[in-house]
């Protein structure tokens, strides 16, 4: 069984699934974030997103966090997957989100996101369990920083 963080399903909505994959890139005492801001719907997120048809887990991860961040990443070990039933502006979808969580080393910064709305922020891993904008993401931020100690 997944774990599920945050709402229920609505009762009678349909939900597409939609799996992604998402990276917890720490580097010291931080973690590389994404902050995403459409002017709608701002958030501080995990770097990941959807995988593509055909695409594994691990080639989505890379992409995802290329596209996200304009970093190359190394050596990403899965710790934990969740969902989460969420409503999708920017796809105008209901999706039931499976979202697998990586722990990857950032190795170098290739330039910007290239992804619209992005922007690539490290923050103090402690300060990101409070801010990122999901429950699910949060939790394993909190792992992460928990294993530090």
């Amino acid at each position: 069984m997944i774990r599920r963080f945050g709402e229920s399903p609505e009762p009678g909505q349909k939900y597409i699934r939609r799996a992604g994959a998402y990276a917890l890139l720490p580097r010291q005492s931080s973690l590389l974030v994404t902050w995403y801001d459409d002017g709608k719907n701002p958030e501080l997120q995990l770097p990941g997103g959807g995988i593509d048809p055909g695409e594994s887990p691990i080639a989505a991860l890379h992409r995802e966090v290329f596209e996200e961040t304009g970093w190359l990443i190394a050596t990403p070990r899965r710790v934990g997957t969740f969902r989460r039933f969420v409503f999708m502006p920017e796809y105008d979808l209901w999706a039931e989100k499976i979202c697998m969580i990586y722990r990857a080393m950032p190795v170098r910064r290739m330039g910007p996101p290239r992804e619209e709305f992005h922007e690539a922020r490290w923050m103090h891993a402690e300060a990101a369990t409070q801010a990122l904008g999901n429950s699910g993401d949060r939790f394993f931020a909190q792992q992460h920083v928990s294993s530090l100690r």
